[in-house]
């Protein structure tokens, strides 16, 4: 059945830079339901044409190893333009016919069972507004083909406005036609954590708090904040990263097996972790956090004078369940960091007994190391004897590549899955409304200790390092160490 995929803020960089060039690339492969529309809606004034050209140029660019003239010809037949504006509600009625003017089936006819997906690229402002009015004009009814909304993050900015933007979105939409993305959930090595931990036998035996000493969840950029100070200064790191793609890593890698891999009964098991994790209450906020800012950072444009928002951060937290009780999860994020790495580390416990009582020193316990990003991948790291000694042992890897078994083609961006799940009405990526309330009602505490007096020393950093000087330190205290390495593997 051939379906619509309607983009609200079509003439944004999101669409030219990721939504498009995904769509397309679907399409090549052959995995975009056949005939699919695409439809672009903003302010801007396009024909249909002149947006077709203007995607053209974008996706040769974006989606470079993918395009071909032919394909795109054949591509762009079901692409169109409306031009609407989210704050009118009669552009909502004037965009409904024009879905149905175009929604016709093989004889010509209105399409009985044509479904809909509406993608919210625009402002976060302007969410309950398109919501609203799609609601106000029918254009979320179902009855003659599903209708789904798939939102971007920030769901809101701390827990009073997510519960109000739920309440909103749910005023239109049911929550099973609510699709919050999180382009991390789409990488192929997040979704491979499942398959490593639930179609292995190896793994699940020792993935808890009888072997594994704590786990580790990096999110590293090199990058600094450049022009972003008019959202990251009011945003700053706990809400940038960790509400969302930490949380959500954290959520994977410590979440029970579903009963099935079914939507719901996957996010049942990801809620269950939220609702685990232990809440930080008076001395926590100071002896479990360690919060940073890059040198330089009040001198970027358009930060104000005297800003205190954090650029770094690092979160000890504990869910408090049979699986993982004492196991502490070290979440880490920064801006001007030392590379641009993703990284889940498995460190677990050292060996009982040294067994060689004159080795140099014990050896460090066994480490799984899972690369989101770049160059995904996953590394086993375990000790061998030092050939041509005595019995001393180092440490060696075992390293797996999924670029290395994609037959040298780049692996799919996020958005092809996301895109095509929504389209298949498979939640199981997406957060559902309890997941981002939950979330928030972790962080806000945090955020609110931050912002008082009592609130712990906001230490300076250079860029091209690891973070604060005291987060290793820190970690030290805690007889343990950060996994500083640049992407393990290339």
């Amino acid at each position: 059945m051939a379906d619509s995929i309607v983009i609200f803020g079509a003439s944004g960089d999101l669409t030219s830079r990721k939504l498009i060039p995904a769509l397309f690339q679907l399409f090549v492969k052959g995995r975009l339901p056949e005939g699919s529309r695409i439809i672009g809606v903003s302010r801007s004034a396009f024909e249909h044409e002149q947006w077709r050209d203007s995607l053209r140029e974008t996706t040769a660019q974006y989606a470079a190893d993918a395009f071909d003239n032919e394909k795109w010809a054949a591509f762009s037949e079901n692409v169109f333009y409306q031009r609407g504006d989210i704050t009118i509600p009669d552009d909502f009625i004037s965009l409904g016919k024009f879905l149905d003017s175009i929604e016709l089936d093989e004889s010509g006819s209105p399409c009985a069972e044509c479904g809909r997906v509406y993608y919210l690229s625009t402002m976060p402002q302007l969410y309950e507004t398109a919501i609203q009015n799609l609601g106000d004009a029918g254009l979320s009814n179902d009855s003659n083909g599903f209708r789904r909304v798939i939102i971007e993050k920030p769901f809101g900015t701390d827990l009073t406005t997510a519960q109000a933007l739920n309440q909103s979105i749910h005023s239109s939409f049911r929550e099973d036609q609510i699709y919050r993305i999180d382009h991390y959930l789409g990488k192929e090595t997040v979704q491979n954590i499942f398959a490593l931990r639930f179609a292995n036998s190896i793994f699940e035996p020792v993935w808890n708090r009888n072997y594994v000493d704590h786990v580790q969840i990096t999110v590293a950029e090199e990058v600094v904040i450049g022009r972003r100070a008019g959202y990251y200064d009011t945003s700053g790191i706990l809400r940038d990263m960790f509400q969302n793609h930490l949380l959500q890593l954290m959520m994977i890698t410590a979440m029970e097996p579903p009963a099935s891999y079914d939507a719901a009964l996957v996010r049942d098991e990801k809620v269950k972790v939220l609702h685990g994790v232990r809440k930080m209450t008076g001395g926590d906020f100071a002896s479990d956090t360690v919060r940073g800012q890059y040198e330089g950072y009040l001198d970027e444009e358009g930060v104000p004078v005297g800003s205190s928002t954090e650029t770094f951060a690092t979160l000890k937290l504990y869910c408090d369940n049979w699986r993982w009780q004492g196991v502490p999860f070290y979440l880490r994020s920064g801006k001007g960091m030392s590379c641009r790495t993703t990284q889940i580390v498995i460190q677990f416990k050292q060996v009982p007994y040294i067994l060689f009582d004159d080795m140099p020193k014990a050896p460090i316990g066994n480490r799984l190391v899972i690369q989101v990003q770049p160059a995904e991948g996953i590394q086993m790291h375990f000790e061998t004897k030092v050939p041509d000694s005595e019995m001393r042992t180092r440490t060696s890897t075992l390293d797996f590549s999924f670029q290395g078994t994609s037959g040298g083609r780049s692996l799919p961006d996020a958005y092809q899955r996301l895109l095509l799940d929504a389209l298949n009405g498979d939640a199981s990526l997406f957060a559902r409304s309890d997941e981002v309330e939950l979330a928030w009602g972790i962080i806000d505490p945090i955020i609110a200790a931050w912002k008082s007096p009592a609130a712990p020393a906001l230490h300076q950093y250079q860029t091209g390092l690891w973070g604060p000087e005291e987060a290793s330190e820190w970690m030290q205290q805690q007889h343990r160490e950060w996994f500083d390495v640049c992407p393990v593997l290339r």
